[in-house]
C-alpha cells in the first residue's frame, strides 16, 4: 500500500469547491500541456538534427521563449480551480486557531484580490496585443525565421481572464463553505 500524503486537504479553502468554469480551465490547461510536449518533441528534434546532422531546425529557441509564457496563462485557470495556486498558508492556521470566520473572509479577500490582479495584467497587455496586431508584430530574423506575436499576446490577455474569471467563480462555494473545514487546523 502506498501511503502519499493528501495534498488536496492540505490546500486551501478554493480546493474542492464546485467552480463553473473547471471544464474551460481544463481545456485550456490540456492545450497547455499538449503543446509543451510539442515543444518538447520539437527541441529534441532540434538538439538531434544540430548535433548529428549538422542541420538544426531554425527559430526552435525563439519559439521555446515566446512559447513559456502562453503556457504558463494557458494552465492558471486550472490551478485556480483546483486550488493549487502557490501560497503560504502558515499565517492562516495561525489564525485558524482563534478564528476560523476570520478565515473564511481572508480566504475570500484572497480570491478578491486574486481577481483584481489578474483582470489588471489583462487591461495592461491588451494595449500590447492591439498594438502587436497593428502593427503586424514579429519576432525572429526577417528572411530566416519570423513569427507574428500577437497570438502569445492573446494567449496572455485570454489566461489573465480566464484566471480572473476562475477566482470569481470561487466566491459562491466559498460562502456557502462552513467557517472551518480543518484544512489549516
Amino acid at each position: 500500500m502506498h501511503n502519499e500524503p493528501d495534498f488536496a486537504s492540505e490546500t486551501p479553502a478554493v480546493a474542492g469547491l464546485k467552480n463553473p468554469l473547471q471544464g474551460l480551465a481544463n481545456v485550456l490547461a490540456a492545450i497547455g500541456t499538449v503543446w509543451i510536449f510539442l515543444m518538447m518533441l520539437l527541441i529534441v528534434a532540434d538538439v538531434l538534427g544540430r548535433n548529428f546532422f549538422d542541420a538544426p531546425i531554425t527559430g526552435v529557441a525563439e519559439f521555446a521563449a515566446r512559447s513559456v509564457a502562453s503556457i504558463v496563462f494557458l494552465q492558471l485557470a486550472a490551478a485556480i480551480c483546483s486550488g493549487r495556486m502557490t501560497r503560504s498558508d502558515f499565517l492562516l492556521r495561525i489564525i485558524d486557531k482563534r478564528s476560523p470566520r476570520a478565515v473564511k473572509v481572508l480566504e475570500v479577500l484572497n480570491v478578491l484580490v486574486g481577481a483584481l490582479l489578474f483582470f489588471a495584467l489583462a487591461a495592461i497587455s491588451w494595449p500590447e496585443l492591439t498594438a502587436a496586431v497593428k502593427i503586424k508584430e514579429y519576432f525572429g530574423v526577417q528572411g530566416v525565421f519570423t513569427v507574428v506575436t500577437w497570438p502569445f499576446r492573446a494567449l496572455i490577455v485570454l489566461g489573465s481572464v480566464a484566471a480572473a474569471l476562475a477566482y470569481l467563480a470561487c466566491i459562491p462555494s466559498l460562502l456557502r463553505q462552513p467557517p472551518s473545514t480543518g484544512a489549516y487546523a
